[in-house]
């Protein structure tokens, strides 16, 4: 039989309270849940102490002590919470596991710098556990709704058959009403109507306002600048309101003056309610597309007899175009997703996706907002992904040089 590893007291006195710390945070979340958290906190503290001092001392069997472990924290998930705890005590263990052995080894100095202290070691490593716990605050939130909205219960709650995994416990049923459902895919009409034409204003206006302001020898740029992104800035309901009043008289005069129907202006309102939103945002982007732009350029393709709209579409536009899109992009999520806005501009014949989903939450606690908040998550991942994916194209075409 092979040797205890000896310990030394030195790597104990860090490695210990350190695993405590996260054996707490652990415990806090599970005490919490049954409604003990501070007693979790010290019992989850302890438990863990002493699983990673019983880890020490076996040291020369990590692999057979990794193994025991998971399987150790799945079956006692697994006994208090079915399956899906099985599977957390499973990663639990896992992890607690690699946190002993990656303190106690010195593994997290493996891709450090030799000569860094242990002050600057500990800002390192804290920095990012604060940046996770950050991120995990924020995303928690959004997480928590797409596993319920395959709930094949009208609730709003986990049942006992989703904490089981239970197959039967899980449906498409949501899905298939926000497809099937008149009112429902009417606000989802609604919403790819508007959304798409106040993005276009947005944009148009947004990057003639941002080209202008870029100007060295336009006065009270700073003015300017500060009234058009004054929408992002003042509370919405505040925005909304003075939208009210204003779109009010618009609308009447459209209607008794013009002749313009109802519903046709009504459109028009929130449209133009929702391109005020959204010019800010493409705005702010496109000048920071042009912080970088090489404005020599311009003045060669002058030099050369270009009118200015000829050198705006074929030398201005291709560099700063990542970030018009990305402008956009915004523009659009704004739009789409705004509620307060269009429930003070428009009317019935213009509910939107969101105002649908807020009459939901209010009136009639219809599970189906669970799954077009889905839907709608799986969205703004996918705009995104593509903003970032211009941002860096945007770097890239700023870093070239006129050749």
């Amino acid at each position: 039989m092979a040797a205890l590893t000896p310990i030394s007291r030195k790597p104990l006195s860090f490695v210990l309270p350190t695993v405590a710390v996260a054996g707490a945070f652990a415990g806090l979340f599970v005490g919490t849940a049954n409604g003990a958290g501070l007693t979790g906190a010290v019992l989850g503290a302890a438990l863990i102490v002493a699983i990673a001092y019983a880890l020490i001392l076996t040291a020369t069997y990590e692999s057979f002590t990794r193994g025991l472990m998971a399987f150790a924290f799945a079956a006692i998930g697994f006994h208090f919470g079915g399956m899906l705890m099985a599977i957390i005590g499973f990663l639990a263990g896992c992890f607690f596991h690699w946190l002993t052995f990656w303190l106690y080894e010195g593994r997290y100095r493996a891709r450090l710098l030799p000569y860094l202290t242990g002050g600057q070691v500990f800002w390192h490593y804290g920095f990012r556990c604060i940046a996770g716990l950050i991120f995990i605050f924020l995303i928690t939130p959004i997480l928590v709704i797409i596993p319920l909205s395959f709930n094949a219960q009208d609730f709003f709650t986990y049942t006992p058959g989703m904490l089981r995994l239970d197959p039967e416990a899980y449906s498409l049923k949501h899905y298939q009403d926000f497809f099937t459902n008149n009112e429902w895919q009417r606000s989802l009409k609604n919403s790819l109507t508007i959304a798409p034409i106040a993005t276009i204003i947005s944009v148009s206006l947004g990057t003639l306002a941002a080209i202008g302001l870029s100007q060295s020898h336009v006065p009270f740029k700073g003015t300017i600048m500060a009234i058009l992104i004054s929408p992002m800035i003042v509370p919405l309901i505040i925005s909304a309101t003075g939208m009210f009043f204003f779109y009010s008289d618009l609308g009447n005069f459209l209607e008794n003056a013009l002749g313009m129907g109802k519903n046709f202006v009504g459109y028009l309102k929130v449209i133009l309610a929702h391109a005020v939103l959204g010019i800010p945002f493409v705005i702010i982007t496109v000048t920071a597309t042009l912080v970088g732009f090489d404005r020599s350029l311009t003045r060669a393709a002058a030099n050369m007899g270009a009118n200015p709209v000829t050198t705006f579409f074929r030398i201005q536009m291709p560099l700063i175009l990542p970030g018009v899109i990305s402008g956009g992009l915004f523009a659009f999520i704004t739009s789409f997703d705004e509620v307060v806005v269009v429930l003070f501009v428009g009317s019935a014949g213009q509910k939107t996706l969101p105002w649908q989903m807020f009459t939901g939450l209010r009136e009639q606690i219809s599970p189906t907002i669970l799954a077009v908040a889905t839907i709608l998550v799986v969205l703004s991942i996918g705009l995104l992904t593509v903003v970032e994916l211009l941002r860096r194209r945007s770097e890239r075409l700023r870093g070239m040089s006129p050749a």
